[in-house]
């Protein structure tokens, strides 16, 4: 076995275990070009064809399996009642005090723990509006009656 011989097994064993260490293909195409100059070793070429070899096949390998390998591994993400509420009025069914750690909204049929996003406690039967999601309970502004 040559020098290269080595270098290329190396590579092509350093890139199997990183692939196989990452949640998402990252390093297999490196790890095709490791191989096609590892051939290209053994054809007895060059040592500067064996890495235009390396950089050709593992680009193009890139190039042509990524944008695929990015479709079907795109997370889709399913809409949830939190998406929903943001922005939306909602009544106060339960006084929301954030000192006391109390308070529940109903809104859209549900009912969620609710926080002021000011402090201040606002009674049962006021109408709110959902500003944000911290965690399971929805941070609320009351909304002012128009005089």
């Amino acid at each position: 076995m040559n020098g290269m011989m080595i270098l290329w097994i190396a590579a092509i064993l350093v890139f199997a275990v990183a692939e196989a260490l990452t949640v998402q293909l990252v390093t297999v195409w490196f790890a095709l070009g490791a191989a096609a100059a590892l051939i290209a070793n053994a054809a007895h070429l060059g040592n500067a064809v064996q890495f235009l070899i390396f950089i050709g096949v593992s680009l193009v390998a890139l190039v042509a399996t990524r944008p695929f390998v990015r479709k079907i591994s795109k997370v889709k993400k399913t809409p949830t009642n939190y998406d929903r509420v943001i922005g939306k009025q909602a009544i106060v069914t339960a006084e929301i005090d954030n000192i006391k750690g109390s308070g529940k909204i109903k809104i859209s049929g549900g009912e969620w723990t609710a926080q002021s996003e000011n402090s201040k406690i606002i009674p049962v039967g006021k109408i709110v509006e959902v500003i944000r999601i911290e965690g399971v309970k929805a941070i609320v502004k009351e909304i002012k009656e128009e005089e």
